[in-house]
């Protein structure tokens, strides 16, 4: 599957044999075979007490299992003719290779630790249930329509309980729907139940494997996180959290209540230290500094912020020190604009606009900003529409096109982004097309926001998402 990912194609074989429309397709009915043929079954008086089916108690099955195995093989051979003209390069397959090490290796995990925080969770959510339980009177508050309506009863309207939705409420909520809102806050944090995905992920040996997708996110070619999501872990900025970790192994949930008050925080901040390094080792945390804004600065050699880097400045503080005018220092004078900053560059930076900011600030008051941003950045503003009309010519004229150092090439049904570094990106059946802002753009084909093969429009600045790559790989 990694020759079917690398070229922007499904990664099941059953999927990419009806996207390719091979003349033999993968057979439907090879789960239940292999249910029955290779996993234990249960003993029982009809089958003889057995706990394995062999090919003697069901001929039929038997041979429609074999035949199911030589499909697969034959799909397989039919999709590489399909492939032979797109080799995968051979730094694709040692990436690969060292995907496989890193996810048969794991990471150890420490269980006795887990098993903890999973009891103080459910101690902890039993005891913010009741005290929703005695405001609301509610029979479960931690129903989303129940507390809905709970609120609707008592004059606030919302269409979501997000995280979002529910900090905007806490805004302007009065007592008691304030500390209700803020109970939900606490008992909705998703991450703590990345200790009941370690539970369920954990092997014999105490580690897990298996965390990452090879080409998981097939158009950039980036890895995806898989079961306990090792790259989405929340941070942690306790002081104490050798003490906080002592009292959750001790499954001391008063002290955890009566020291950090906010119990699935704490466990949350927690999460990372349920992983352990070998042996006189230790886990480094890395991070690259505002890679993407490097990268699409450098691209587009937009002089004022490569010179920002280039001095060791920060280039958050000096965007939002565009937009508002005003000296913005790191830990320092109007420091809280920062993340203003951050959030402006990462929704901005590749197209944005108000739909992607979200600063606390009406609507009015978001345009001006992307006016600004885009004005104190003109050569990154023309490189997004440099890439769409690179794209557009070489799709429309099927001749190979370039720009900013990027060659767009049309070959047998595929448009391929070759970037700089010389790695290649696949649309599979591209054409041209109306986006949904009414405007001629390139289409392809891929898994879309359904989870589904279809049909996805483009236009100029998303285009410009195909330099995440750039900032995440070679």
């Amino acid at each position: 599957m990694v020759w079917s990912a690398y070229m922007g194609l499904p990664l099941s074989l059953e999927s990419v044999g009806a996207v390719l429309g091979l003349e033999k397709q993968k057979l439907t009915e090879g789960k239940d075979l292999i249910r029955y043929f290779c996993i234990p079954c249960k003993p029982t008086k009809a089958n003889g007490g057995r706990t394995r089916n062999f090919p003697k108690h069901d001929r039929d099955r038997w041979q429609r299992f074999k035949e199911y195995n030589a499909r697969d093989v034959e799909t397989e051979m039919l999709i590489q003719e399909k492939l032979f003209k797109f080799p995968v390069p051979d730094f694709i397959w040692k990436e690969y290779e060292m995907d496989q090490i890193i996810n048969d290796r794991g990471i150890a995990i420490d269980m006795d630790f887990v098993k903890q925080a999973v009891y103080i969770d459910g101690v902890s959510s039993e005891n913010l249930m009741t005290v929703m339980q005695d405001i609301t009177k509610l029979e479960n508050p931690n129903s989303v329509q129940q507390m809905k309506g709970w609120l609707l009863e008592n004059g606030i309207e919302t269409e979501s309980l997000g995280k979002k939705a529910v900090a905007k409420l806490l805004e302007s909520a009065k007592e008691p729907y304030k500390t209700v809102l803020e109970l939900r806050q606490k008992l909705a944090k998703s991450s703590i139940k990345k200790y009941a995905a370690m539970e369920n992920a954990v092997c014999g040996d105490g580690r897990a494997r298996g965390m990452f997708q090879f080409y998981g996110a097939n158009r950039t070619g980036r890895f995806s996180g898989r079961l306990i999501q090792l790259q989405n872990l929340p941070q942690n900025h306790m002081k104490d959290l050798g003490e906080a970790r002592s009292l959750v192994r001790s499954k001391n949930t008063e002290a955890l209540e009566l020291l950090y008050e906010d119990v699935p925080d704490t466990l949350s901040q927690l999460i990372r230290t349920s992983f352990i390094p070998k042996k006189d080792k230790k886990f480094i945390v890395a991070d690259f500094s505002a890679i993407e804004a490097r990268v699409i600065a450098w691209l587009a050699n937009e002089k004022w912020r490569i010179d920002v880097f280039a001095d060791g400045g920060d280039i958050y503080c000096a965007s939002a020190s565009q937009m508002f005018n005003i000296p913005v220092e790191k830990n320092g004078i109007n420091g809280h604009l920062r993340q203003k900053g951050k959030i402006a560059e990462l929704a901005l930076g590749y197209g944005g606009s108000i739909g992607a900011l979200d600063m606390g600030l009406k609507e009015e008051e978001l345009q001006p900003l992307v006016y600004a941003w885009r004005q104190s950045n003109p050569k990154i503003t023309k490189l997004w529409w440099d890439v769409d009309r690179a794209a557009k010519n070489c799709v429309k004229e099927k001749t190979p096109t370039e720009t900013h150092g990027i060659k767009f090439i049309y070959q047998s049904g595929m448009l391929f982004i070759v970037l700089p570094s010389g790695r290649k990106l696949a649309y599979v059946k591209p054409r041209m097309g109306e986006n949904k802002f009414g405007g001629e753009a390139v289409t392809y084909e891929g898994v879309g926001g359904t989870k589904k093969w279809e049909r996805i429009e483009s236009y100029g600045p998303k285009k410009v998402t195909i330099l995440w790559p750039m900032s995440m790989m070679k």
